[in-house]
C-alpha cells in the first residue's frame, strides 16, 4: 500500500488550503510507526517548509507578507491504494529522511515570501 500524505496551509486569517501527496511505501513499513518518524522532527511535531523538502507549496495566491508565513502543517498518513504522485517519485522514507536532513525544512523563523512561488525569507518576524 502507498501513504497519503495530507497538509495544509492556514493563513494570518485563518483561511486553510489543503493538499496532498501520494509516496510509495515499498518497505510496508507501519502508518503508526511512519507518523512517529515523521513528526519526530517537524518544529512543534506539526509545522514544516514545504518546498524545502520538495512538496508544492499551499500558499494563497494574495498572501500578505507583513502577516503570512512560510509554514505548512502536518495532518495525517494514511495507506491508500492511489499510484505514488509525488513529483520527485519519493517513498514515504525518503520523504521522511529529506525532513531530518533539511534543517531548513523545520526553521523556526521563517516569514512568509514575498510572492508565492519564491523562497521564504529567512529573517525574523
Amino acid at each position: 500500500m502507498n501513504i497519503r500524505f495530507e497538509y495544509l496551509y492556514r493563513d494570518a486569517g485563518n483561511y486553510k488550503n489543503w493538499g496532498e501527496v501520494v509516496f510509495e511505501n515499498p518497505n510496508c513499513v507501519p502508518v503508526i510507526e511512519l507518523e512517529k518518524l515523521l513528526v519526530s522532527d517537524l518544529f512543534e511535531q506539526l509545522y514544516f517548509i514545504a518546498e524545502s523538502i520538495g512538496l508544492p507549496d499551499l500558499y494563497f495566491p494574495d498572501c500578505n507578507p507583513k502577516l503570512d508565513h512560510g509554514f505548512h502543517e502536518f495532518y495525517a498518513i494514511a495507506e491508500t491504494g492511489e499510484t505514488s504522485d509525488d513529483s520527485q517519485g519519493r517513498s514515504i522514507e525518503q520523504l521522511i529522511e529529506s525532513i531530518k536532513s533539511n534543517p531548513v525544512a523545520t526553521t523556526r523563523s521563517l516569514r512568509m515570501p514575498s510572492s508565492p512561488g519564491t523562497t521564504p525569507d529567512r529573517g525574523h518576524a
